[in-house]
């Protein structure tokens, strides 16, 4: 008779909480990183996925404090992991924009003062790829992560008995 599976000893609420939490401040860091040491100015898409990830730290955060309540932690890490599934939807429709497979909704938006500040703003098209690695956009790597990380983290959470 075989014995029942068990989920594999990193699949544990306690690494969930922990990967719900690394992930996205991983990925907005490297974001950040990218804006301010490597010069590649955001479009509008992209902070949409960086506010997803910020939104998924919250939760993350909770999951973190109510460790010694089980079933809390666990939907407030699952949670998190949603927000950080919605950062990877936002990066292939983002993805996609970038490749032509359909337009975006966004338009140019400025937060500036005068006609100097207008002109000196960077114009960042969510339509045109600034950097890539293996043919594969920053939204791209962010879908794949965000989504890769966001199904294991529920896995995680979901299969965990701690």
């Amino acid at each position: 008779m075989l014995a029942p599976a068990r989920p594999a000893p990193f699949l544990r609420l306690e690494n969930a909480r922990l990967m719900a939490l690394g992930i996205p401040a991983a990925l907005l860091a490297g974001a950040i990183g990218s804006q301010y040491l490597g010069g590649l100015a955001p479009c509008e898409m992209c902070y949409w996925q960086r506010y997803a990830h910020g939104a998924a730290m919250v939760p993350a955060l909770l999951a973190l404090a109510t460790a010694g309540r089980p079933a809390t932690s666990r939907l407030l890490t699952l949670l998190a992991a949603l927000g950080i599934a919605v950062s990877g939807a936002i990066g292939i429709f983002h993805a996609g924009v970038e490749a032509g497979l359909w337009e975006g909704v966004t338009t140019c938006t400025s937060n500036a003062v005068s006609m100097e500040d207008i002109l000196a703003a960077p114009l960042v098209r969510c339509d045109e790829v600034q950097w890539s690695l293996l043919g594969i956009s920053m939204a791209g790597w962010n879908a794949i992560v965000s989504l890769g990380s966001a199904a294991l983290i529920a896995l995680a959470a979901r299969r965990s008995h701690a």
